[in-house]
């Protein structure tokens, strides 16, 4: 079978149209059915094969190299004079702020802070080479820090070897997990965790991770937990050991690595001061340590010299206990990396491809896993220093790199008489920064819902733990996405007098309808979970029009839908079935359904399934104008109905119209060649 269109012009149909008993000319667009032939869809898909053998011909041996090696782009453009200074000096202000925030995070993980510094030396080298963002600083981060204890002392104590053990084995199994989430290209996954599901969940976490710092500006012990009510407990009730010692100097560090934050954040010529926050604390602990030597401040204690062995991740056997958090803290990764290295590379004027950037993460942990790194992941303070400070490439990175392996070379005896309450001090300004409250006010003027949605996912997170907190921050977060996608919006259109524009009557008061026509637009694709909703609606509007500014021949119900299908992006086979049944219960009313601007692929199911035919070919229209000038013919026609069918029974009087659309349709067939003709 040949497809082939009519030749008809839009002045045949108009005079077609004109002469069927009505002194008006309408007209018409004629549509064009691409009737029978395969779907967008399926021929994408095969061309998709068709194409696999063809890429080699089409890239280059340099663009296969920067496929498998992201370096190589800056690499090869790399400009020496304007480049290097900015790289040098962002890699400088960047490393010299990882060395004392990695350790104390390896501590807020349970860990020994030498892990902190291997976690922030080997990933960061082999990140500089298959990261695709040039200002994302990977390292320890407060959150997956948090994570990571919260799951190990579950199941093991934080003095035995196997909590060093398991989370170097989670580095690997997050790493793997990046990875393969990479190469399938799977990162679209985590678009339907919404925004304020992050910020709640990112502003309880902060609060949690404060406060589990309490111990070291107390001066006793404090229960390991990620919900808040045993923390608070815990610090209630030592509150007789509290010693004064440990809280004036944590006291005092915080306060100098707030302000000093602060002026960097204000000062663009002062940015580098934020920068050396960290190091400012941990050396003027260490120098009243070394001074006074007090007896009430704990310090870090020894801490191995030299760099990181190679040695391959064990306790295999635990590694189911552990799928769960695997997934948690790739899922944090995606977030929380992926997100700000978008909006810096957006930022910088260049593309990033969150699949290679999840990639490139994947690489990082699994290669830091092999030299006694637990989980890393993007940081939002340093990669924001790292941006401020003007770094432009990868270049930086290794920078940081260079200065974390020197550190762990030849500055380790210095670290040793690192009071505890400084590396506390240094987690507590990071996190306070996490503590999003601005955008709970923001939500609460804006969006209601997504508002209700911050508060569940944070006071589930606080009282219940992190696990459970992002469990249900998810689930909320998909549960509005469905009923969104279950419950689309569907709207009654009126034409805008003057023009052929037709708009939604609810948002455009001036807009008008016709009698007997009803006019509906589904912003939303036709698929099996909305199929009742939308049928719901097109039989509460046909019912209820009252209320709406109407023109026309006085009619005393309804003889035509007209449903506008431009937003329609997809129908499945459930739509076409409702689409059929609606058609069906319409002709019992005596209601014809005309279709306006179906797209190509909506237009070809449709075709497939015989809907086309059902419907009519006639009754299907490029624009919503054409389909109601053509319904307004009919409707004035049974208008012009001899007064004494007046007296006739509601029942004939239907009968009559349909008649008239038959004698209509025969005329019309007669007079000019159809839109679709079909040719052996």
């Amino acid at each position: 079978m040949e497809i082939t269109y009519a030749s008809s012009s839009t002045s045949d149909i108009a005079s077609s149209l004109g002469s069927m008993g009505s002194s008006r000319q309408v007209k018409v667009i004629p549509l064009q059915h691409p009737y029978n032939s395969p779907s967008p869809s399926s021929s994408s898909f095969f061309s998709l094969f068709l194409r696999i053998p063809s890429w080699p011909r089409y890239r280059s041996w340099i663009q296969w190299v920067e496929l498998f090696l992201p370096c190589a782009r800056w690499i090869r453009n790399y400009k020496w004079r304007e480049y290097l200074q900015l790289d040098l000096s962002a890699g400088l202000s960047v490393g010299i702020m990882l060395v004392p925030q990695a350790m104390s995070y390896a501590k807020l993980a349970g860990l020994h802070p030498i892990y902190g510094l291997y976690s922030g030396f080997v990933p960061v080298f082999v990140y500089a080479i298959f990261g695709s963002s040039r200002q994302l600083a990977i390292g320890p981060v407060a959150l997956v820090s948090l994570l990571v204890s919260n799951v190990l002392s579950s199941i093991v104590d934080s003095s035995d070897e196997l909590y060093t053990e398991l989370a170097i084995l989670l580095a690997l199994m997050v790493g793997i997990l990046e990875s393969v989430m990479g190469l399938l290209r799977l990162g679209w996954l985590i678009r339907f965790i919404s925004h304020a599901v992050i910020s709640g969940f990112t502003t309880s976490s902060a609060i949690v991770i404060a406060l589990s710092q309490a111990k070291y500006f107390l001066g006793y012990s404090v229960d390991r937990s990620s919900k808040i009510i045993p923390l608070i407990s815990s610090i209630i009730a030592g509150v007789d050991e509290f010693s004064w010692p440990p809280f004036v100097m944590g006291s005092i560090f915080l306060a100098i690595l707030l302000v000093m934050k602060h002026v960097g954040k204000s000062n663009k010529n002062l940015r580098f001061i934020r920068a050396l926050g960290p190091l400012t604390a941990v050396v003027l602990g260490t120098a009243f340590v070394k001074i006074f030597h007090p007896s009430s401040i704990s310090v870090v204690g020894d801490i191995p010299q030299g760099l990181p062995k190679f040695s391959i991740p064990r306790k295999f056997g635990y590694a189911k206990n552990l799928i769960a958090t695997t997934f948690l803290i790739t899922g944090v990764a995606i977030l929380e990396s992926v997100g700000i290295a978008k909006a810096l590379a957006a930022k910088n004027g260049y593309e990033l491809d969150a699949n290679q950037e999840l990639f490139g993460l994947g690489v990082a942990n699994i290669c830091g896993s092999f030299f006694s790194a637990y989980p890393t992941t993007g940081s939002f303070s340093r990669s924001a220093v790292n941006n401020e400070s003007g770094a432009k490439t990868g270049l930086s990175g290794i920078i940081m790199g260079i200065i974390v392996g020197c550190a762990l070379l030849f500055l380790t005896p210095l670290f040793s008489d690192i009071p505890q309450s400084a590396l506390a001090a240094i987690v507590v300004s990071a996190v306070m920064g996490l503590v999003d409250y601005e955008e709970a006010i923001f939500l609460w003027r804006v969006n209601k819902k997504d508002f209700l949605l911050w508060i569940i996912t944070s006071i589930t997170t606080l009282f219940l733990g992190i696990e459970i907190g992002v469990l249900v921050g998810v689930g909320f977060s998909l549960a509005f996405v469905i009923h969104e996608s279950a419950n689309p919006h569907i709207a009654v259109l009126g034409r805008l007098p003057g023009t052929t524009v037709y708009r939604n009557i609810r948002q455009y008061p001036e807009a008008y309808t016709y009698n007997g026509i009803v006019i509906v637009r589904i912003d939303a694709p036709i698929y099996f979970a909305n199929i009742s909703y939308i049928k719901d609606r097109l039989r509460e509007y046909e019912i209820n029009t009252e209320g709406f500014t109407k023109r026309g021949p006085e009619v005393e119900k309804i003889y035509f839908a007209v449903i506008e299908m431009a937003p329609v992006t997809y129908i499945d086979s459930s739509g076409i079935q409702a689409l059929r049944d609606l058609h069906h219960e319409y002709k019992t009313r005596d209601i014809q359904m005309a279709l306006a601007n179906p797209n190509q692929e909506v237009l070809q199911s449709l075709a497939r399934s015989g809907v086309l035919e059902l419907i009519g070919k006639e009754w299907y229209f490029v624009r919503v104008h054409d389909a109601v000038q053509v319904c307004l013919q009919h409707v004035q026609e049974l208008n012009q109905m001899p007064k004494k069918d007046d007296a006739m029974k509601p029942d004939e009087k239907l009968r009559f119209a349909q008649r008239i659309w038959k004698q209509r349709k025969e005329n019309l067939s007669a007079e000019r060649e159809p839109l679709i003709s079909h040719m052996p």
